[in-house]
């Protein structure tokens, strides 16, 4: 099972800067402090190593060739799958605009050269805990756990801006955890994981509650496309996860609550959406409350996905 790192972990820090100097001296501080480095001399760099190879935490000069510090962090921060990831500029560029823009762009701190060595290894370490600590809740998938999912749907109820809140878990799944046991419950947590982050586009946001409940915050526009994705192709990957006997079968054998053997369908996925165009969404416990009962609903009723179209 994947876990999440904590402190004695050694973590991997991607530094970037076209600045060979700089760079040996980074390294050598970071590797003395008992971290992995990587190293980058340009942003196109930069971008196609996390890509390869995703780090624990970015350091990032501002003024480099081919794409700057600002492009690799919109591009990471745009990501879903990335856009948890920490990153740090380390820039001569003192200015107070320079360092309002990188914090727009989603840095998580401003470092100005010529740095202090014990001040950029406390800030890289506060960071990376800060990181450890949203995500500890959910190290099965590395997806952000609770209180990120509350920080971001509380910053769009407040922007004003229209959304559209997927509330997903499985059918079936602890008979399929009671069969095939958790190893192989883990594994088709994580499939389910891609698959939400598979359909997603720059600037929507996939959590894990816990356990097999997910969420994906989307643009309304784009939700029914999505469901219809997300089902499709759980649909088709779900019978990997099985022996050939159960593919076979279509099915599995498995005690049910009531101790009685019952036949149970492969795994599936039940969604159930909660959007503003259909009512203003005024706080977290409305949109879970919402998303709970059409999801609950979308199970009973042996649906794939069900929207709450109610305008009161």
């Amino acid at each position: 099972m994947d876990r999440a790192k904590t402190e004695e972990d050694t973590a991997r820090i991607l530094v970037a800067d076209d600045d060979p100097g700089i760079r040996e001296v980074l390294a050598d501080m970071l590797i003395r402090a008992g971290f992995e480095v990587e190293l980058a001399s340009n942003g196109a760099q930069a971008i196609k190593q996390v890509e390869a190879r995703r780090p624990d935490l970015m350091l990032l000069d501002v003024d480099m060739p081919e794409k700057d510090g600002w492009e690799v962090a919109r591009v990471v921060k745009s990501d879903p799958v990335l856009h948890h990831l920490p990153v740090l500029f380390l820039t001569s560029l003192g200015q107070t605009k320079h360092k309002v823009k990188g914090l727009e762009l989603g840095a998580n701190d401003y470092i100005t050269k010529p740095f202090e060595p014990r001040e950029l290894l406390a800030r890289v370490k506060g960071a990376l805990r800060n990181v450890r600590s949203e995500l500890e809740a959910n190290p099965l998938s590395g997806l952000p756990g609770n209180p990120s999912i509350e920080r971001e749907l509380n910053r769009r109820i407040r922007s004003g801006e229209k959304f559209a809140v997927l509330y997903a878990d499985l059918n079936n799944f602890k008979a399929f955890n009671d069969h095939f046991g958790f190893k192989r419950g883990d594994d088709i947590l994580r499939r389910a994981a891609q698959t939400l982050l598979g359909v997603t586009r720059p600037g929507d946001f996939v959590g894990h509650i816990g356990g097999d409940d997910f969420i994906l915050i989307t643009a309304p526009d784009r939700a029914e496309a999505m469901c219809r994705k997300i089902v499709a192709e759980f649909r088709r990957a779900a019978p990997t996860f099985y022996d050939a006997a159960s593919r076979k079968k279509g099915y599995i054998e498995v005690p049910d609550r009531q101790g009685r053997m019952a036949r149970f369908p492969f795994v599936g996925i039940a969604i159930g959406v909660v959007s503003t165009e259909s009512r203003k969404l005024e706080s977290v416990s409305q949109i879970a409350a919402r998303g709970a009962e059409m999801k609950k609903y979308a199970k009973v009723a042996k649906c794939s996905y069900v929207f709450d179209r109610r305008t009161a």
